[in-house]
């Protein structure tokens, strides 16, 4: 079995478990709301380390924030680690974001919040949860109806 122990900036120090599903939550720099465009290069971001850095289960583009459930894949040394993961996406996305909207400036928060699944909660469950997030905004009727998410298992 393979741990790792990685910190944030605040340093607190955060568990990551081989085989264990994580979610996470990052928002944008002063909650900026995402128009169109830059929701599609995100998911589009988030869909592109299924399968190299992490097994992607589910995942939805809020206005100003973002829930992944994955399961982090090994590298050569061990687990990718969540911060690297992050860093991944965020970057990516926020250069292709500037770029696309013709802007500079940060995108997104420092830091993400990220909670290992635990035994009783079942990633399908996690899933379904973070997909009726536009339900419970109001933004749609139906997760269905949402453009930015998508279930992966």
């Amino acid at each position: 079995m393979v741990n790792r122990i990685y910190e944030y900036r605040r340093h607190l120090p955060h568990f990551q478990s081989d085989n264990k599903a994580i979610f996470v939550t990052f928002c944008t720099h002063h909650r900026w709301i995402l128009p169109p465009e830059a929701r599609i290069i995100t998911l589009q971001a988030c869909l592109w380390g299924n399968g190299k850095r992490f097994t992607l289960h589910g995942l939805v583009i809020m206005p100003d924030h973002v829930h992944l459930v994955l399961t982090p894949l090994y590298d050569g040394s061990g687990l990718y680690c969540i911060p690297e993961i992050m860093q991944g996406i965020k970057s990516t996305s926020a250069h292709r974001i500037n770029r696309t909207l013709n802007q500079a400036g940060q995108i997104w928060q420092h830091e993400s919040f990220d909670h290992v699944l635990r035994r009783e909660e079942s990633i399908p469950a996690k899933v379904q949860y973070i997909c009726e997030n536009p339900v419970r905004a109001g933004l749609v009727n139906s997760p269905e109806e949402y453009r930015w998410l998508g279930r992966l298992i």
